[in-house]
Parts: structure tokens; sequence; C-alpha cells
């Protein structure tokens, strides 16, 4: 009965690095309901815009969460 989130603040990557972090998202994605990445919404932690794009993606409310 309970969905879950991953609220990352991560940013576009184009370094060599990138394919360690994209294949440990895919991986944990399969466990997750929705993983949002700041750089994909627009907004990073702690702006509040974050939170409530996240509470919208979920259909929840502050006091559910």
């Amino acid at each position: 009965g309970f969905r879950t989130c991953i609220l990352t603040n991560s940013w576009l990557d184009d370094g060599a690095g990138r394919g360690f972090v994209a294949a440990l998202l895919a991986r944990l994605r399969i466990h997750f309901d929705l993983v949002l990445e700041s750089c994909r919404i627009g907004a990073a932690k702690p702006d509040p815009g974050i939170y409530r794009h996240a509470l919208e993606a979920l259909q929840a409310r502050p006091d559910e969460v």
C-alpha cells in the first residue's frame, strides 16, 4: 500500500563517470515507484518546488509522507 520515491539533487553529467551514475539509477528504479532527478525537474533541494512536484507525482499530501 506504500508508494516509494527517490528524490535526487543531481545534474546532467557528460563526464567520464556518467555511466556509473546511470547504471546505479537504473538498478534503483526497479525498486521504487518513482525516481525524480532535480536536473530534469528544474528545481533542487531545498527549493519547496521540488517537494511539491514529488507530492503531485505521487498523488500524495504532505501529511501522508
